[in-house]
């Protein structure tokens, strides 16, 4: 029996295209104690990689799917293990040519090559499609076939070179760990294999459909589940074979019936993701030794590909008159939020994961990773849409994740809005006041497992006292309602509430609380008990991990207010870097708290008159925090009043128990009704009162691709206090102006050449200077806009993007493109275009 080593600095598990990759980026980066396993033989050990379709299609709405696609297309280039055949998405119906403009607009964005063909263009590249069912096509000629098996096996060999030990054959049996620096904490020990022990300092877990099962031996959680991918070849077929070629026809994606057609040699692969949603648990999967072909190659279903084998022979005829010469069930892993897991797993230090990843992305992830245990954090990309530790612990059980993934396996070609809401799952977490929302007929949008109002039907009234327009197309009208911008107008005329108990609350304590707060912030927390203090969290690099607010609550205990999209990833970043001396505790305190919003001019009056304490700027200042008592029915609560405001109005954040959430909202409700309060939706809070004042939001204007600097939240000092990131920031500062600036712009004219006015959506859309050029910085960060949405008190649909400093000037015209049409735009502003001197704010 062949022996591992006892001793290595990482353990990689598993070697498909993933794993392998990583041991090559990290033999780069430096790393030589290196050990690679896999149960199965290599070069094709079992798993996905192995039956892969291996062909890349480079346009994707998402920044971090797209660009890393590109990245992991352009690593096979690099090794010569990549032919671009073209490929080719047809659409059948109206809607789907609809989203082929969309898709041109990404593309534009990203920076790939893209063109919409007529029935007869596509029929020129494809001959043997049939164009009566074909409205239109979108083709890349960027769209590659890559060899991942090679690919890997070149990139073990970098590894291999530098040190790496690689055992085949080799099969994980548990994952030890032992207790770590701080209570509660666990770290990896050892890894333990059917053929000796490994004591090992990192383990990454890239095992791809069975990556759960081995996290699950730490006792941690990797949300997947194996997903069916059915494919069929079909052959011979004398046209293909005539190329003499494994691919001489650009790849046809038929959108619609959610299929593809990829020549092989001389036949056709014929792949669905139309059929049902079909799932293994990992322990049903068999073995090398079990599996008639590979594990992941599962028997076929013939009954569930009968319709997809109708309509690709619909499509291409010929398909009628060969054979189905192989078929499998292939596996894939499928998440609850179809993103990728990637990073340190929260349970366990060190313990990593590079899991849920596809061929087309695989080299360019395994590098992320790579970055992320060398440096800190990712250098090629922002990647905080992947981090495992998003998920909260609703998200991470099989009924979860099986549901969710039976969702959104349909929509792999679906078309999908940016604002598209899940069916399934749903009510995981609600305030304590959704029974009165409810009632108020509020639409529940859902961030991760918490449903938040919208908007509110109860306003309807408001949309003709306000005179708002509705929008004329479906598209644009599809997740939005007029009723948000009537709340917008009713909050700065009168005053609105807003429920944010879905903000995610720590606390940090004891006499080290201080210090670790200020080490973790680039602005000082170590100011006054009672006073706030709004701040980014850095990498290591300078740029943005999280967005947030730190309050000191007493001399041994800062609080940290973070919004809910990020609560995941900044427990655990605060959690990681906790000192090891027992001078701080962390407390998770967001099922304790709850809170509401009060904001627009008659909010004092509101908030008022349910207490005594002195609310003008001398008794409740701007960023201070005041504990009060509240007259509610008859009682009082114990609450703190925060004088903060994102909508860019005066008004107060409010803190109470929990329990007391319900007589706080019908308190100021009742008190409410004679000055003009509403209750007032996400719409409001979340995009138009935030754009108006140019307010940033993390994952959206902030990603650790960009700095304080070039945000525009820098301040004049820098504080002596050590920081995460603090060199890369002096540094950045000390290069002087930043090249990009964030920036508001308003849409100057949102009709298209149809009649119609459009309604920029927040996807990536691309800035284009006026003769339709993309704009870059040096960097090869792209113009894009951010957020999107109305600016009702200013009478224009606003857009924030980062500009290069020579148009990041008011005044300078620019265009965006919006479904594949370009409409003028204007900088408005690097802050706010409403009340930019913030008279209302700190009124």
């Amino acid at each position: 029996m062949a022996e591992v080593p006892e001793k290595a600095k990482c353990v990689v598990i598993g070697a498909g295209i993933v794993g392998n990759c990583l041991v090559g980026h990290l033999a780069k980066m430096g790393w030589t104690d290196l050990v690679l396993l896999d149960k199965g033989p290599l070069p094709n050990p079992g798993g996905s990689t192995g039956h892969a379709s291996n062909f890349i299609f480079p346009v994707d709405h998402n920044k971090e799917m797209c660009l890393l696609g590109v990245q992991s297309a352009n690593q096979y280039r690099d090794l010569g293990l990549s032919v671009d055949s073209g490929g080719i998405e047809v659409a059948r119906t109206q809607e789907r040519v609809d989203e082929l403009q969309r898709r041109m607009t990404s593309a534009v964005a990203w920076g790939v090559e893209a063109h919409l063909l007529t029935p007869e263009e596509v029929k020129e590249l494809v001959p043997f499609v049939n164009t009566d069912v074909v409205l239109q096509g979108f083709y890349c000629p960027t769209v590659s076939v890559v060899d991942s098996l090679e690919t890997g096996t070149q990139m073990r060999n970098i590894a291999v070179n530098g040190g790496c030990h690689v055992a085949a054959n080799t099969e994980v049996l548990d994952i030890i760990t032992e207790d770590g620096p701080n209570p509660g904490d666990r770290m990896v020990k050892a890894v333990v294999t059917d053929k000796g022990t490994i004591e090992t300092e990192y383990v990454v877990i890239a095992c791809g459909v069975w990556s759960n099962r081995v996290a699950n031996m730490a006792d941690a959680y990797i949300p997947l589940v194996p997903a069916v991918h059915q494919m069929v070849d079909v052959g011979p077929l004398d046209i293909l074979a005539e190329t003499n070629n494994e691919i001489g026809y650009p790849i046809v994606r038929d959108m619609d019936t959610f299929c593809y057609e990829r020549q092989s040699a001389g036949s056709m692969e014929v792949g669905s993701y139309g059929h049902r949603p079909i799932f293994h648990h990992p322990d049903e999967i068999p073995s090398n030794e079990e599996a008639a072909l590979s594990p992941t190659e599962m028997p076929f279903t013939a009954d569930d590909f009968d319709l997809q084998m109708e309509q690709a022979i619909d499509l291409m005829d010929m398909l009628g008159d060969a054979e189905i010469k192989y078929a499998i069930n292939g596996l894939l892993s499928l998440t609850p939020d179809a993103m990728p897991c990637l990073g340190e797993l929260p349970e366990v230090r060190n313990l990593w994961s590079a899991a849920a990843i596809w061929v087309k992305e695989g080299p360019g992830m395994a590098q992320v990773v790579a970055e992320w245990m060398t440096f800190g954090y990712p250098r090629v990309i922002d990647v905080h849409g992947a981090d495992v530790s998003r998920f909260y612990a609703e998200e991470r059980g099989d009924e979860h994740i099986w549901d969710r993934s039976a969702e959104h396996f349909n929509k792999t070609y679906g078309i999908v809005h940016p604002q598209e809401q899940w069916e399934s799952r749903r009510n995981l977490r609600v305030s304590p006041y959704f029974s009165r929302q409810q009632e108020l007929a509020a639409e529940f949008f859902q961030a991760r497992t918490w449903e938040r109002p919208q908007w509110f039907e109860s306003n309807a009234d408001l949309v003709d006292h306000y005179e708002v327009e509705g929008r004329e197309v479906e598209w644009d009208a599809r997740w939005w309602s007029p009723i948000t911008v009537a709340e917008h107008l009713n909050l700065r005329e009168n005053c609105g509430m807003v429920d944010l108990s879905a903000f995610q609350v720590f606390e940090l304590s004891g006499p080290g609380a201080v210090a670790y707060a200020d080490y973790l912030a680039v602005n000082k927390v170590d100011v006054p008990v009672g006073r706030s203090i709004y701040t980014p969290w850095l990498t290591p690099d300078g740029g943005f991990h999280s967005d947030l607010t730190m309050m000191r609550m007493d001399t041994d205990r800062v609080r940290i207010v973070t919004g809910v999209f990020d609560g995941g990833r900044d427990e655990f970043w605060a959690r990681r870097h906790l000192p090891v001396d027992g001078s701080v505790s962390f407390v998770n305190m967001t099922d304790q708290i709850t809170t509401l919003g009060v904001w627009g001019p008659n909010s004092p009056k509101v908030i008022g008159a349910l207490t005594s304490q002195d609310l003008s700027q001398d008794g409740s200042p701007y960023g201070s925090l005041v504990d009060v008592e509240l007259k509610c029915d008859g009682s009082t609560i114990a609450a703190t009043l925060f004088r903060i405001s994102y909508v860019g109005d005066t008004g107060w954040e409010i803190y109470a128990a929990w329990d007391d959430g319900p007589a706080l909202w019908d308190a100021l409700m009742a008190v409410g009704a004679d000055y003009g309060l509403r209750p007032t939706g996400g719409g409001v809070y979340g995009t138009s009162g935030r754009l108006e004042k140019g307010y940033r939001l993390m994952g959206a204007e902030l990603e650790s691709e960009y700095n304080p600097l070039e945000a525009g939240l820098a301040r004049p000092k820098v504080k002596a206090a050590p920081f995460i990131g603090k060199d890369a920031y002096l540094a950045a500062r000390e290069m002087g102006d930043p090249e990009v600036s964030m920036c508001v712009l308003t849409v100057e004219d949102l009709t298209d050449s149809q009649g119609r006015k459009r309604y920029m959506q927040g996807g990536n859309e691309p800035i284009l200077t006026q003769d339709g050029q993309r704009i870059t910085d040096s960097h090869g960060r792209v113009s894009r806009v951010t957020t999107a949405g109305p600016g009702p008190s200013v009478g224009k649909h606003l857009l924030m993007a980062y500009l290069p400093a020579e148009l990041a000037q008011p005044g300078t015209d620019l265009q965006v493109m919006y479904m594949n049409e370009l409409f003028p735009v204007k900088v408005a502003s690097i802050g706010a275009v409403f009340d930019p001197q913030d008279t209302r704010l700190r009124g």
